[in-house]
Formats: structure tokens, sequence, C-alpha cells
């Protein structure tokens, strides 16, 4: 009897023992998380290699002991006498998991092991194995828990998840064995003459892994690298007639099994799959959208499915229609089956609609997931009306849209505002690029949970598509919070695409999905229209200058030339792109530098200055921080240098009860200063006239 431990990914622990239990009768198994130990026989350790379903490693126990120091490691993988377990001229891999005080980083702790190994050797033979981190010889497992190590041979070599059969899998796949936590969840494994059906089949692996089952095929058995084979304690006559017993065991499949996508090139890899692992005629394959899906079977049975999870922020403007659209399908469709989901996101299941029965807590690889049972009966396929009727934001939406309808046709833009938190309860801006839709959330007061805030979020991405009729797959969502510093140009998803969209007479570049903000404030829209009318033949500095839409239009107003400054490459660039697309004449200069160092010693002379600051900025780039309320008068003041007699500044900035020094602003030499606020804000932005304050300055 030797000490055998195995490991199984968190949330499979209860699973795994009961199934050791079933696989090796008599055994008394050890639990703890995402690990069963008991003690067992070489017969016992070699059947869970083959025939467990759930399983990531075997490890066969070789030492353990204390572990608080280096040295103590090193002692502890120095008590096995290696000699009788590998040859000098095999090579070996460590790994190593978990740290505590003295164990600092698993790589270390590795290196110890390997260290002590190879003394041993060479103080007794003078040869020493080598180091092979892929396919070793002989794999060794460790293991560090607080102060004590255990040090064992990793039988399974690599994970036993990996059967063997899939050559390609999609871009999230699923993991062998929690599709077969999934099938033992679900209930299907205890009647697998039921049909079963996955709608969401990506590379194949839960029907799979069911035809398996179904016709009783070990897992293990097209596997040809195991971490015994070179082990000199290796049995190979037990290890053949283990082999012989389970191909001998393998039936034919008595059990429906479908499996469909909506990806014609997942299927066939699926197929492909399905073929490699000899279970190919078990399986109907079909392309379909998941969406109208249908039972093949007039049997009610079981679906096992896992669905995208959207772990990316902007996906879940596709996956909240799509998970109500499903809900709806399921209703319509699937009355009388189990349905059963994984999901790491617990918010689109709620939006199924659907009473669910139990559910587990379960890992995907690193990700935290649920899965979740739902029966089909009477109650859960009762279909709901259209909502969006008597829903508050749809209404609140719709209301919007006629109201506006004859003041866009009048407008010479396609980009605008249509919803800007008019509901306290759904605290989002919606803005209209073209035939785009950017949803932006503001931080919830603290007053609203996160759980609430989330559901409103959820319910203005699931209504947004019916009520604007705009594609799911061009709505843009961003999370925005109390900005500060440069927040406002964050990278968020780096796609590199941008729309042209249109505006007054100017064309413009927009990116929706790769920072917060879309390279456009729609807020100064009027603004933008006055400096184009006040600058005919006049010389124009753009400061703080973003992509340069207030440039363009300086040129496109006729200006004598323009010189656009911002601090970030990335924007003037931008600009310039702008200023290349409207085809613009007249002299134009591009400068990179910290604007409010740059203006104190600028000897240039202009007849109109252009500042729209941030709030506030503490950007790498700049020498100081910049905070528009305290440095606005020495900003200014430095403008006024700059200006030639009759010249004057707009100047304008987004900080919540911001207060210009006129006093101050007077005695540096201003003679007339107008707010003009109230002219600059657009009708699609009157219901926050605060969005913005906006002064003319006059030398």
């Amino acid at each position: 009897m030797n000490q055998i431990l195995v490991t199984t990914s968190r949330g499979l622990d209860e699973l795994l023992k009961s199934e050791i239990e079933s696989l090796c009768l008599d055994v008394s198994c050890r639990l703890s998380p995402g690990t069963v130990s008991f003690s067992g026989t070489l017969e016992q350790a070699y059947t869970l290699c083959l025939w467990s379903r759930l399983a990531n490693r075997v490890v066969w126990v070789l030492a353990e002991g204390p572990c608080d120091s280096a040295d103590e490691l090193y002692d502890t993988a120095s008590s096995v006498d290696w000699q009788q377990h590998l040859r000098p001229s095999n090579t070996l891999s460590v790994q190593f998991n978990g740290t505590n005080r003295a164990i600092k980083n698993s790589q270390f702790g590795a290196v110890r092991i390997k260290d002590a190994i190879v003394d041993q050797f060479m103080e007794e033979l003078d040869l020493r194995p080598s180091v092979e981190k892929k396919l070793a010889d002989f794999p060794i497992w460790a293991r560090c828990h607080r102060e004590k190590v255990t040090i064992g041979l990793d039988l399974s070599g690599n994970s036993l998840h990996q059967r063997a059969y899939r050559s390609k899998t999609g871009e999230a796949p699923l993991k062998e064995h929690v599709a077969c936590a999934m099938l033992i969840r679900s209930g299907w494994t205890q009647d697998t003459t039921k049909p079963l059906s996955d709608v969401f089949c990506g590379s194949g692996t839960i029907a799979i892994e069911a035809a398996y089952i179904a016709r009783n095929i070990a897992p293990g058995i097209k596997r040809s690298y195991w971490g015994f084979n070179r082990w000199l304690q290796h049995n190979p006559s037990l290890w053949n007639d283990i082999n012989d017993e389970a191909l001998a065991s393998q039936k034919a499949c008595e059990t429906p099994i479908y499996a469909s996508d909506i990806d014609s090139k997942l299927v066939n890899i699926a197929r492909k799959n399905a073929d490699q692992a000899g279970v190919f005629n078990d399986i109907r394959f079909d392309v379909c959208d998941a969406l109208k899906a249908s039972p093949l079977s007039k049997e009610p049975g079981y679906l096992i499915s896992n669905p995208p999870y959207g772990e990316r922020l902007g996906e879940l403007t596709d996956l909240i229609p799509t998970f109500a659209e499903l809900g709806k399908q399921l209703k319509n469709a699937w009355g009388g089956w189990h349905v059963s989901l994984l999901s790491s996101n617990r918010d689109l299941l709620r939006v199924l609609k659907l009473r669910s029965g139990k559910e587990y807590g379960l890992n995907n690889g690193k990700l935290e997931c649920r899965f979740v049972n739902y029966l089909m009966d009477e109650d859960n396929c009762r279909q709901y009306g259209n909502d969006g009727d008597n829903h508050e934001f749809a209404n609140r939406l719709k209301k919007n849209l006629k109201k506006l309808k004859s003041w866009i046709k009048q407008q010479d833009t396609n980009c605008y505002r249509i919803y800007d938190a008019d509901l306290p309860d759904y605290n989002v801006a919606i803005d209209v690029y073209g035939e785009w839709l950017v949803v932006q959330e503001y931080a919830p007061p603290k007053t609203v949970s996160e759980d609430k805030a989330r559901k409103r979020l959820q319910e203005v991405l699931l209504h947004l598509p019916a009520v604007t009729g705009v594609d799911v797959k061009k709505i843009a969502l961003k999370v925005r919070s109390q900005q500060k510093g440069t927040t406002q140009y964050e990278k968020m998803d780096q796609k590199g695409e941008r729309l042209t969209v249109y505006e007054n007479g100017a064309r413009l570049l927009v990116n929706l999905t790769d920072y917060l903000d879309t390279g456009l404030f729609l807020d100064h829209r009027v603004t933008r229209q006055m400096v184009a009318k006040r600058v005919k033949n006049k010389d124009v500095l753009n400061l703080f200058s973003y992509t340069g839409s207030v440039s363009v239009h300086a040129a496109l107003g006729g200006a004598r030339s323009v010189t656009t400054v911002d601090m970030s490459k990335t924007y003037l660039d931008w600009a310039k792109d702008n200023m290349h697309l409207n085809k613009v004449k007249g002299a134009q200069a591009f400068i990179q530098a910290d604007c409010t160092t740059w203006l104190k010693t600028h000897p240039g002379k202009y007849d109109f200055i252009f500042i729209d600051p941030p709030s506030f900025s503490n950007s790498k780039r700049m020498q100081d921080t910049f905070d528009v309320q305290r440095d606005h008068v020495a900003l200014l003041k430095d403008a006024f240098r700059c200006l030639n007699d009759g010249g004057e500044v707009m100047f304008s900035n987004n900080r919540r009860g911001f207060k210009l020094d006129y006093e101050a602003l007077e005695e540096g030499g201003y003679k007339d200063i107008e707010d003009i606020s109230a002219k600059t804000i657009p009708d699609d932005f009157a219901r926050n006239s605060n969005i913005h304050k906006c002064w003319v300055l006059k030398k």
C-alpha cells in the first residue's frame, strides 16, 4: 500500500471522491480542496489513470516531510532513494505547487528538489539525470502546504483531462473533466439512455465525453504518454491487463446524442475530434443557431451546454439579448427537458427568466463558474409578454427618440445623444454615432447596490436593440467612473477600428471600442460651430487639442493657420488624420508638448486660442500636476501673452462647481469676459446644462 494523491479542479472534489470510491473498492478517502488522497495499491493507481473522468493528476507519493527552510526541503527530497525509481540516463521534471515563508516561489522549490536528486546521483554514481520540461521520463509533482511538502511521481504525466482525441479547439475550450462533471451534475449519467443535446457544442467536448460514458470507454484509453512509462517500479503486465479489460468492456451506444453550433468551422472541428475519439457514428452534428434549435428527439431528455460567458465588458451587449432569446426558445421548444448550463456570469443566466433547480460551483480553468439545472416544466415554459411595451426605460427612450426626431432631421450630423440618465435607476448615457450606439454606464451612487446597478444595465442592453433597431453587434459599452488624471484617455479594448462620422460640414474619425472616450465630445458640437464662425483669416491655436476636432472646424471655417498642441502622440496623430480626411487648406502645425509649460515660453502670437483642458491631470509627461480650478488663472494669463491685440480666448472645462476668477483675469489684462455656456449646450444635452462651462475672453 502506498499513499496516492489525486487532484482535480476546485468544485469537483466531492464528485472525484465518489468516483474513486466506485473505482477503488474499500478505500478510505481524505478530502481537501482540489485533492483526494488515500492508501492504495499500484493497480488502483493504474485504474484511476485509465478510468478517472474527473481527475487531473494521479500522484504516487514518495516522500512527505518538513519544508520550513530551503535546507529542510532539500533534506526531504534527499530522503528518497531515487535510484530505486529512475536511471541517471532518464530525464526528469519537477512541478512545484505552493509557497511558504521560506519557499517564496514555486520555481525555487522545484530547483531545490531537482538539486537534491541530482546531488544524490552525482555522489553515488558520478552521473546525473537531465532536466526535460516536456514529456520527461520521470515527472515529479510536489506540493508545499505551510511547513510540509509532499513529493511524488506524477503517474499521469500530462493532465488527465487531455484525452488525446482533440486536434483542435475553439477559443475557449471546455476541459474534458469539467464536461464530465457537468454530465454527472445534470443527472443524465443516472439514465444514459435518455437523449442528450448540446446546442453550443464548440469543439464537441460534452457530446464526446457523453459518448465515452454511454459506451463505457475508458477516458485514458488513447493516451500514449504516461509518467510511469520509464519508472523502474512500473508493472507493464499489470498495466496491459487493465487496458485489455477496458477494451473488452466497451459497448455499443444506445443513447441519441446531438451536438450543434452556429459556427460551421467549430462543428467541423467537433466532427474531427469525435472521429479521433472513435465515437463519430455515435453523435449527430449539425450547424444550427442555438436560438432557433429544437429537439431532434421526440422523447424529452437532457440539454447540457456551455454557452458564451462574456468575460469581456463589450461582449455583454451581444450576450444579454442573446440570453433573453435563448430563454424564450427554451420555453417555446424544450418543454419537458432537463436543461443544464455552465456560466461564469450569473447575471446572464438571470436573463433567461427561468426558475433554477440545483446549482453548483466549479472551475473551468481559472474561471469560477456556476452550473445550473433547470426543469422545463409548465411553470418554466410560461412565456412572458413583450415587457418592453411597459418597461420604464424602454418607454422613456421611445419618448426621447420621438421628441428628437424632427430636431435630428434639421441637424447636419449623425452623432447625438438620445438618453442621458433621464431615469435615476438607469444611470447611463446613450449616444448615436452613425449606425452605432455607445452606452456609457456612470458609476452608481453609494445608495444603489452593485447587484441592482448590474440588473439595470442588463435591462438597458436588453431593450436597446428593440427600441432603436440597432444591431447588438454595433452597441459599444463603456463604464465611466469619476475621472481622475488622464482616465478619459485610458485604453480599453485594442481593436484599432475607427469610424468616420460627420458634423456641420466636417468629417471626423471616432473609435468606439478602444478608449473610454470616442475621440469626439458631442456636447461641444455647438462650440465647434461657433469656433468655425469666428476664425476666418485668423491664426488659431488649439491647446489640449485631443483628436483635433476644433482644429478641423477652424480650418474649414477659413482660418489662416491652425496650430494644434497636445501631450499625446496618439491623439496628435489622430488630429493629423482628421485634418487629412477633410483636405483642409492653410498652414498647419502639430506640436507634441505639455500645454501648460509650452505656453509659458512660447513666443508665437495668435488671433484666437481655444482651450479645453482636463479637470485634473497627473500625467507622467507633465512637470507638475494640473488642476483646472487652481491653475486656470495662470494658464489664461499665459494665453493672454500669446494673443494679438483684439484677439480672444475661448475657454471651456467640465469640472463640476468650477468658478472662473473674473477679478484676477481682468487684472491680468482681459477687457471683456462673457459666459457663453448656455449658448454652447446642444438641444440633445439640454437635460444636463452643466455638462460644460464656456467663456470668451477678449484682449
